[in-house]
């Protein structure tokens, strides 16, 4: 068997061995003497066992316990407490090597470049290896700008060949019904004496490799170990009328059983455990973060035994992410305890009780009613959504509009220009709007919606209140089953969020010349209503409210001024200015000119527009990492200049201005 994506064995299954036999075979170092340094409850037992002179040897198909790994003297939470230590299921460990490598599974710059996606070999059925190389392709492709003259690689970030090894598992936070997948990546030239671990969440809702651009290339490079979470989303789908998901290894499993997420309340269509877990897993994004973390120790003791414990104590623990990631790490920085070292957080989808701020559910329900019409009267839009194409769309928005009483004016112009009013007095810059133009051109706005609303009132699939149901569809958008080659691109092509990857947003409230109307007035109305749906959906968006980060911890927000997804006014500044009032240490860097996605700036309008962020995460990574050496202060808040590049001209470094 190769080297490339294999599975390891292990001589050891459900065997136990003394320390003596162990030692023999090279498997495990000296055994330390008990001490207090380990007195949690559950490193008693674990730590105990081995004291005592027989230890179980757990192959990683197996669950262990990571509070073996933990330090109880820096502050445990409860996913590390009695009975709520982590547990970890489902694991399993590959080597990826050679022309299989961490951070792009062998495709470099080029096969990334690519236009298609690396095929499987049987598209029903495709190889595990395959399904994390599409995987790794797709989500590269979806977060950073690779596009030639966009200076991925070589003004900024890696695609260096890192060889290395996975460690992937399932964990549960306490009182959570599904898990969330957790990836550790240990490269071959991880520093054993500059331990750290880079932390991080996927962006979106993605699957597991979501953070790979932002996490793994500026990590695994550096001799970090990279641990991921899926933050309890990603792209663990369920086909209710076959009943096949997607198992631990990313192909579509056999069965309910061997698969990761098969939810009871899917009778029909396609299930994804963003909506449909009946978690509200954004109110618990830092515990999903803190349980990766607590992987990460798991897996370089595994990696490297000589030199265990790794404990939170004697590793350097950064947390970066971006979007809904960014989210999630700030969420891990609340927690108790000084486990993290430093946080990252770009873009950050983030909900916090302060002045200006809003709920990611309250601004897309109004983006997704007004925008399409608001548009209109703005000029100088990037291209796509062509404006040609768009404007019957949105005409019509604006007469439905003005016909519920929504929008003044007699005609489209006047509608229109009521619209942009009532947007720019709820908090949206011009900047936001143009930029925003993107989401709405493509319906993002209602996809994210009718997700979140499932998710944040806890309905089963077949129960949305506004009646969405998910599926594949045929070309007149009625539902159909799916189809074996559908299923099997699943886990790699998905966003988490349909539509996309052959699942469709079916509307079942369409009707009249504006047929979305209906379904998005739902929306809106569980927003602002006080009906028993309404009153779930916003009990769910108050579980998801931000806390104070720990005292002391350096935290770096970096967003862009032109975010039209998640709009710096309604998330990152008052986030800032909220957490600098109590004395916390936050720094914010604003970046003139960048929006949301950086994986459009390969459209030629926006890469004329518009600056990447990538750049600025990556530097304020670098940044915090130079201050815990002691090598430079922390960055300050700073409004960071920009100049766009222009049609036609490759991004350099005096269009970024990067701090330094």
């Amino acid at each position: 068997m190769g080297d490339e994506g294999r599975i390891e064995s292990s001589a050891f299954s459900n065997h136990q061995f003394t320390v003596p036999a162990l030692r023999r075979l090279g498997k495990h170092k000296p055994v330390p003497r008990l001490t207090t340094k380990y007195d949690g409850p559950q490193r008693m037992c674990c730590y105990a066992a081995c004291a005592t002179g027989t230890c179980m040897f757990r192959p990683l198909r197996f669950a262990t316990c990571a509070a073996c790994a933990g330090n109880a003297t820096r502050g445990d939470p409860a996913s590390m407490r009695g009975d709520d230590a982590t547990m970890f299921t489902a694991q399993r460990t590959s080597l990826h090597r050679g022309n299989d490598d961490l951070l792009t599974a062998g495709l470099g710059l080029v096969g990334l470049q690519a236009m298609t996606p690396p095929a499987f070999a049987d598209p029903e059925r495709p190889l595990a290896a395959e399904a994390r190389r599409r995987a790794l392709w797709a989500n590269w492709r979806g977060i950073a700008d690779l596009a030639p003259g966009g200076g991925y690689g070589t003004l900024y970030g890696s695609l260096a060949t890192v060889p290395g090894r996975e460690f992937h598992a399932l964990a549960t936070v306490p009182g959570a019904s599904q898990p969330h997948r957790v990836l550790v990546q240990v490269p071959d030239g991880f520093d054993r004496k500059r331990r750290c671990i880079v932390v991080t969440a996927s962006s979106g809702s993605r699957g597991i490799y979501g953070a790979i651009a932002v996490a793994g290339a500026w990590g695994l490079p550096k001799g970090c170990a990279v641990a991921y979470t899926d933050k309890g989303a990603g792209t663990d789908y369920f086909d209710a009328d076959a009943g096949i998901g997607i198992a631990a290894d990313g192909t579509p499993s056999a069965g309910r059983t061997q698969a990761v997420f098969a939810p009871e309340g899917a009778g029909q269509g396609v299930a994804f455990k963003h909506a449909h877990s009946g978690d509200n897993p954004e109110a618990d994004w830092g515990r999903h973060v803190r349980q990766a973390a607590e992987f990460a120790l798991q897996a370089l003791g595994e990696a490297y035994p000589d030199d265990a414990p790794f404990d939170f104590d004697n590793t350097r623990v950064i947390a970066v992410g971006i979007s809904n990631g960014g989210g999630a790490v700030l969420r891990a920085a609340e927690l108790e305890g000084d486990w993290l070292d430093a946080v990252v957080a770009g873009e950050p989808s983030i909900h916090v009780d302060a002045p200006g701020a809003r709920s990611l559910y309250d601004y897309t329900t109004e983006a997704a009613l007004l925008m399409p019409c608001a548009l209109l009267a703005v000029d100088n839009l990037p291209q796509p959504p062509l404006t040609a194409q768009v404007a019957p769309l949105w005409t019509a928005r604006c007469a439905s509009l003005r016909a519920a009483g929504l929008v003044e004016g007699k005609d489209a112009a006047a509608q229109a220009r009521s619209a942009l009013e009532i947007l720019r007095t709820q908090g949206w810059t011009d900047g936001a709007l143009r930029a925003g133009a993107l989401s709405a051109g493509f319906d993002l706005w209602r996809a994210v919606a009718a997700t979140y609303a499932s998710a944040y009132g806890r309905f089963d699939a077949d129960a949305h209140p506004c009646g969405y149901r998910y599926a594949a569809q045929a070309p007149d958008g009625s539902p159909r089953p799916s189809t074996a080659i559908e299923r099997a691109a699943w886990w790699s092509d998905g966003s988490g969020i349909p539509p996309g990857a052959g699942v469709g947003l079916v509307d079942t409230r369409m009707a009249g010349p504006d047929p979305l109307l209906p379904g998005l007035q739902c929306l809106r109305a569980l927003n602002e209503g006080d009906d028993a749906a309404a009153r779930r959906v916003q009990a769910g968006i108050a579980e998801t409210r931000v806390g104070l980060p720990r005292a002391g911890l350096p935290v770096v927000v970096v967003h862009g001024t032109d975010d039209g997804l998640i709009p710096l006014a309604f998330t990152s500044t008052p986030y800032v200015g909220w957490a600098q009032a109590a004395g916390r240490d936050v720094r914010l860097w604003q970046v003139a000119n960048a929006q949301h996605f950086d994986g459009f700036l390969g459209l030629p309008d926006y890469a004329a527009r518009y600056v990447p962020l990538l750049p600025y995460v990556y530097a304020a990574l670098d940044h915090v990492d130079a201050h815990l050496d002691d090598k430079s202060a922390l960055p300050t808040d700073a409004s960071i200049s920009t100049t766009p590049r222009g049609a036609g001209k490759a991004l350099d470094a005096a269009h970024l201005a990067i701090p330094r």
